[in-house]
């Protein structure tokens, strides 16, 4: 069996097994975990590690989340076709492509914007997604995503991939009524929490946590300092 064959084969085990673990339901996150080549976002020291269910580094302090975790964000998320997605953190730029499969669709109007404060995951994230099929539903921009980006505001959902010490404003301004936030929230390095933030119709916002999980630090005005 070739890379390739044993790449897909390797993505449809990890699917069945976040499935019978009771993390995957949501038929669409299903699909871009699927379908999303995860290998293409993963260095390649650690290319035979793509589908195991962990995080993996990625220099420069950054990693590419578990594949549970992607999952458990995306759910949370309640993502669908034709939506205007906000990402602080681009990474590798994996998480980003899971998303824009999604929201692109078949309508082609959903969009990903993702921010990274680091210039090296930065230029990572971006030679990675012109690689895959997602470049043109993908904007990166170089900055400080814990400020948002307001150029491209309001945003159906915005998803961050870092913790966060509390809840920045300005994402909470830059949400759409009705709008979803998933973030991180907790200390830098030891307890954090999955926080659901939801702005209503009425434009009421109400937060819900969702359990324990473990990010890297969010750099910037908004996050832990350097």
């Amino acid at each position: 069996m070739g890379f390739k064959g044993g790449f897909a084969e390797s993505r449809r085990r990890l699917v069945e097994t976040l499935i019978d673990e009771g993390i995957l339901r949501d038929r669409r996150v299903i699909d871009a975990i699927l379908k999303v080549p995860r290998e293409l976002f993963v260095p390649s020291e650690y290319m035979s590690c793509a589908y195991a269910d962990t995080p993996l580094p990625i220099g420069h302090g950054g990693t590419i989340s578990a594949p549970h975790m992607v999952a458990m964000m995306n759910e949370a998320l309640e993502l669908d076709e034709g939506l205007r997605v906000l990402e602080v953190g681009a990474g590798s730029g994996y998480h980003a492509a899971t998303i824009a499969h999604i929201v692109s669709g078949g309508s082609g109007k959903g969009h990903v914007f993702t921010v990274e404060i680091v210039p090296e995951l930065f230029r990572l994230a971006v030679r990675n997604l012109m690689r895959s099929s997602y470049r043109r539903i993908v904007t990166a921009i170089l900055g400080d995503g814990s400020k948002g980006f307001p150029e491209a505001a309001p945003y159906d959902r915005i998803l961050v991939t870092a913790a966060a010490p509390d809840i920045p404003k300005p994402l909470v301004e830059q949400l759409k009524s009705p709008g979803i936030l998933v973030i991180p929230v907790g200390s830098r390095y030891s307890f954090q929490s999955l926080t659901v933030v939801r702005r209503h119709p009425s434009g009421r916002i109400s937060v819900e946590d969702r359990g324990g999980c473990s990010f890297v630090p969010l750099m910037g005005e908004y996050g832990f300092e350097g």
